[in-house]
């Protein structure tokens, strides 16, 4: 088994890189792909969570934050596919048959595992008993195209500080990685929030770490990459949390300022892809912190691609 240890997501991933890039050759489903099987990966730092490492990997911050609100809502409505055109791809009848909300939110109809996991700890806070179960073999042996690379995550408290780790069958540390990761330690900072611990490390195991050979060259470019910054605190109430993602989602004011922040960025998201490009920038100005600035990095990526005539990337 591998290890790999990081304070921050910039180093994660250039660790995370420079290893499958010289992985095993195997083309699972035709793909050509390099290779690590059994990936063990903890972060020191769960905030330092999002990748700006321009000018090789430049990602879609809007993407990142609306997918982890789109997760955290329990839902599986379209509107994500205003963020990522490309899931439109994997859905079925126009639905992501494996989307990680209702399996987290609403299991079986019934189940929030994300409040159980709350009572749980509250209840027992030595309690080994605090996952989150995502893989379904019920829903996943049906042959739909949206199969969760997530299997679950697992919390421990343990002295004050809240631990949490990821398992997962697979990781495509390209194109995947960054947006994954920037929900996991959201949802890991918003337990330890609700439990009033400190945040712990983030661990994540992977059973194929993988890049697939379409994106070496771009991996080739990645050399000296500066720490990710860490964000601001994301801590709110339990009570109330369902709506503050609903205003998050419609783009409004939350009263919280780095929710609001990712309120904002989603917000001028939009607006970029309906074509007021002046008012997006104008917005994305505004965003403090790490999010404004990727935003920027990200809209820069766009107007470099247009004018290459690149065809958008995956996360565009």
């Amino acid at each position: 088994m591998t290890h790999l240890t990081a304070d921050s997501i910039a180093e994660l991933f250039v660790g995370a890189v420079a290893l499958t890039k010289n992985g095993d050759k195997v083309s699972p489903r035709g793909m050509a792909t390099r290779e690590v099987l059994n990936v063990t990966m903890r972060l020191t730092q769960p905030r330092a969570r999002l990748l700006c490492a321009p000018p090789a990997r430049i990602i879609n911050p809007a993407f990142a934050v609306a997918e982890t609100v789109w997760y955290l809502s329990g839902t599986d409505a379209p509107w994500i596919h205003e963020f990522n055109g490309r899931l439109r791809h994997y859905a079925d009848d126009g639905v992501l048959k494996g989307a990680y909300g209702p399996r987290m939110r609403n299991w079986a109809g019934r189940i929030d595992q994300l409040q159980r996991v709350v009572e749980i700890l509250k209840d027992d806070p030595d309690s080994r008993r605090a996952l989150i179960q995502l893989y379904d073999p019920a829903q996943d042996a049906a042959g739909h195209k949206d199969v969760p690379c997530t299997l679950g995550f697992r919390f421990h408290l343990r002295a004050g500080r809240l631990h949490m780790t990821t398992s997962m069958r697979g990781q495509d540390v390209w194109i995947g990685l960054p947006y994954d990761l920037f929900f996991y330690t959201t949802l890991h900072e918003l337990v330890a929030g609700w439990l009033d611990a400190e945040l712990g490390e983030y661990h994540h195991q992977v059973g194929s770490l993988h890049v697939y050979e379409r994106d070496l060259e771009q991996a080739d470019g990645l050399t000296d990459v500066n720490a990710s910054q860490v964000m601001p605190a994301l801590a709110t109430p339990w009570e109330g949390f369902d709506k503050l993602l609903d205003r998050v989602e419609a783009g409004d004011e939350t009263g919280h300022p780095t929710w609001g922040s990712m309120a904002a960025t989603m917000r001028s998201y939009r607006l970029w892809k309906d074509g007021a490009r002046q008012e997006a920038q104008r917005i994305a100005t505004t965003v403090d912190g790490p999010l404004g600035e990727a935003l920027i990095h990200w809209y820069g990526e766009l107007n470099r691609r247009a004018g290459a005539s690149v065809p958008s990337a995956a996360e565009g």
